[in-house]
C-alpha cells in the first residue's frame, strides 16, 4: 500500500497547484464540457465487453511502451470494436497527462474512462472538459463519504462512474454510493500479485444494479469466458495489448478469438 500512499500524497499536491493555475471557470468554458457523454455501462452491456487502455508505464512495471502516440493507439482500438478506452493521465507515475485524453477524444467516438486517482471534484471537472465520458473513483483510497460526494459530482454533470474495489470490505463501503459500474480490481494491493479469483469470489455480493467489470490480470479469452459465468460484463485490458507493437491489432486478434468461443 506504501506505493499508493505515496501517490495519493502526490496528487494531492498536484491537484492544488492545478487550481491556482486554471480556475474552474475555465474548465467550464472548455468546448467539450458541454458535450453530451457516452455511456460506458450502456456500451459494455450490448458490445464486446472490452475496455482498452492507453498506458505507458506503471510504478510495477516500469516501461510499458512509451513508442505509440495516443491517437494511433485509439484508432486501432475503435477499429478492434472495443466498448471503451481508458486513458491513464497520471504523469509522474504513468506517464500519461491530460493531452492523452483531448488527442483519444478527438480520434475516436468511443466512451473514454479518465483513469486516475482521483481525489477531488476538480478532477471531475478537468476529466470532462478534457472530453472523458467515465471517471474511476478508487474505493481503497477514499471513504464512503467521499465516493458518495464524487460520484454525485460526476453525475451531475452527465458522466458515468466507474467505482473500483479490491475486496469484501471496500465492497460494503461503496453499495450506496450512485455508480454505474463496480469495477473488481484483481491485483493484491499489498503483493501485487493478480488473480482473476479475485472477480469471482466478489461477483456475488454486487448487486445487479451495477455494471460488474473484471480489471488487471486478463490475459486471454478463456479468462473471460469465465468470467461472464459470474455475471461480468466489461473486462479491463491494459498491458495485455500496450506490450505489443501495436495494441489496435492486438486488440482485434483478442476479440475476433472472443467472439468464437461466447
Amino acid at each position: 500500500m506504501n506505493i499508493l500512499v505515496k501517490i495519493i500524497a502526490d496528487k494531492f499536491k498536484e491537484v492544488e497547484l492545478k487550481k491556482t493555475l486554471i480556475p474552474v471557470s475555465q474548465l467550464k468554458s472548455s468546448v467539450l464540457f458541454d458535450r453530451k457523454c457516452i455511456s460506458l455501462a450502456e456500451n459494455l452491456k450490448t458490445g464486446s465487453g472490452i475496455i482498452a487502455e492507453h498506458k505507458r508505464r506503471s510504478p510495477s512495471k516500469s516501461v510499458i511502451n512509451q513508442s505509440l502516440n495516443v491517437q494511433d493507439v485509439a484508432k486501432g482500438y475503435e477499429d478492434a470494436d472495443v466498448s471503451g478506452i481508458s486513458v491513464l493521465t497520471d504523469g509522474k507515475y504513468f506517464g500519461g497527462s491530460l493531452d492523452d485524453l483531448l488527442y483519444a477524444r478527438a480520434s475516436v467516438d468511443l466512451p473514454i474512462l479518465r483513469k486516475d486517482f482521483m481525489i477531488d471534484e476538480y478532477q471531475i471537472l478537468e476529466a470532462k472538459a478534457y472530453g472523458a465520458d467515465v471517471i474511476l473513483l478508487i474505493a481503497a483510497v477514499l471513504t464512503e463519504e467521499q465516493l458518495i460526494h464524487l460520484a454525485n459530482s460526476a453525475k451531475s454533470i452527465g458522466m458515468d462512474v466507474l467505482l473500483e474495489v479490491h475486496n469484501e470490505e471496500e465492497l460494503k463501503k461503496s453499495l450506496n454510493v450512485n455508480a454505474d459500474m463496480i469495477g473488481v480490481n484483481n491485483r493484491n494491493l499489498k503483493t501485487f500479485e493478480v488473480s482473476i479469483d479475485n472477480s469471482k469470489k466478489l461477483a456475488k455480493l454486487i448487486p445487479d444494479a451495477f455494471v460488474k467489470v473484471s480489471e488487471s490480470g486478463i490475459s486471454n479469452t478463456e479468462a473471460i469466458a469465465d468470467l461472464k459465468n459470474y455475471g461480468y460484463e466489461g473486462f479491463l485490458i491494459g498491458e495485455n495489448f500496450m506490450k505489443t507493437d501495436d495494441p489496435g491489432a492486438s486488440a482485434k486478434e483478442f476479440i475476433r478469438t472472443l467472439k468464437s468461443i461466447v
